[in-house]
């Protein structure tokens, strides 16, 4: 059992983006010693319940052999993180630092980060990371799956980096930037260095890249809107706001992130969720913190929707869709008011 603060890893990424290998490398090295794995099996084995078994050099792994991990009944995977926790360490272990669910290549995050709620007495920091195939990028975006993932990722990896030239490499952050702006993208040909970055605890850092005018939509039914509030707000109106938000949109809500001044704190807000699983606001400590803004990425949504949100008039909003955007049929894939 570990009393410190465990890292929750998920990792998600398209069928064939690299994340066994990605998970592979980091266990091959001392990482293996204080970390727990979650790998979704998919297959028709059928167990009622979860498999625990030890691997390789005594990492704890535990099998969810019913399908899709997000599709799970929740208490299974609730069970299984509890159990890993709970469980004593090896003799001469150190404590549990850091538990890595791999799910399965069609698996949206959101569905998953439910399943995590009634886990609320394990200090866990929990994030979403995210595998972008260099190879392929592009064409994988059209899929519904994967635009959620990446959407959805708090870090997002570049993956088969060998395989591009240093050209290729350059232009890897814009491509991701044009899925989620807000995310940590760790673009490198430097393997190793990838993969320790990959697992590294996640930083409170809040850059906000907006996307560059001349870069193309990704996918035809994603939209980015960035709104800006006209200055300070009551905790009361934002909370309002967000929750409302969460109603409207439901499963069509991928990813809030941003940075908001409210009456009631001395330091602005990280506001932050992944669909509809919102984490706890907490002050901003960096120094020179950005303007204030929250992104919002979603799928299949009309600008009235987020516009019409009450309490209205807290943010003023522009917006980045594509060309096939639901109620913008001419705007191309840039920031517009």
């Amino acid at each position: 059992m570990s009393a410190d603060i465990i890292d929750f890893f998920v990792l998600t990424g398209f069928l064939g983006s690299g994340k066994t290998s990605l998970l592979r490398d980091l266990l091959l090295g001392a990482a293996a010693a204080d970390t727990a794995v979650i790998v979704n099996e998919v297959g028709e084995i059928g167990l009622d319940g979860v498999i625990l078994r030890e691997s390789g050099d005594d990492v704890p792994m535990a099998m969810l052999s019913n399908g899709c991990v997000c599709c799970q009944i929740g208490s299974d995977l609730a069970f299984t993180i509890d159990r890993l926790i709970m469980a004593p360490r090896p003799a001469g272990a150190g404590p549990l630092r850091r538990i890595i669910l791999e799910t399965s290549g069609l698996s949206m995050p959101g569905p998953v980060l439910r399943q995590l709620a009634t886990l609320a007495e394990h200090r866990m920091r929990v994030a979403v990371i995210g595998t972008y195939d260099l190879t392929r990028g592009a064409a994988v975006a059209a899929f519904e799956e994967a635009a959620a993932q990446w959407a959805a990722s708090h870090r997002i990896v570049a993956t088969k980096a060998d395989l591009l030239g240093s050209e290729g490499l350059a232009k890897a952050p814009d491509a991701i930037a044009s899925m989620n702006p807000v995310a940590e993208v760790v673009v490198t040909a430097d393997r190793a260095l990838a993969v320790k970055i990959a697992f590294a605890p996640l930083m409170a850092a809040l850059p906000l890249r907006e996307p560059a005018p001349m870069l193309t939509s990704a996918h035809p039914r994603l939209a980015l809107c960035l709104a800006r509030p006209g200055g300070g707000l009551a905790y009361s109106d934002l909370a309002a706001w967000l929750d409302n938000l969460a109603g409207a949109l439901g499963e069509r809500l991928l990813r809030i992130k941003g940075l908001v001044g409210v009456h009631e704190a001395p330091r602005p807000l990280l506001i932050e969720s992944v669909g509809t699983v919102f984490s706890p606001p907490r002050q901003l400590s960096a120094e020179n913190p950005p303007q204030p803004f929250i992104v919002v990425i979603a799928r299949d949504v009309a600008r009235v929707e987020i516009e019409q949100v009450a309490p209205a008039g807290l943010f003023t909003y522009t917006w980045r869709q594509p060309e096939t955007a639901l109620d913008a049929p001419t705007i191309k894939a840039e920031w517009v008011s």
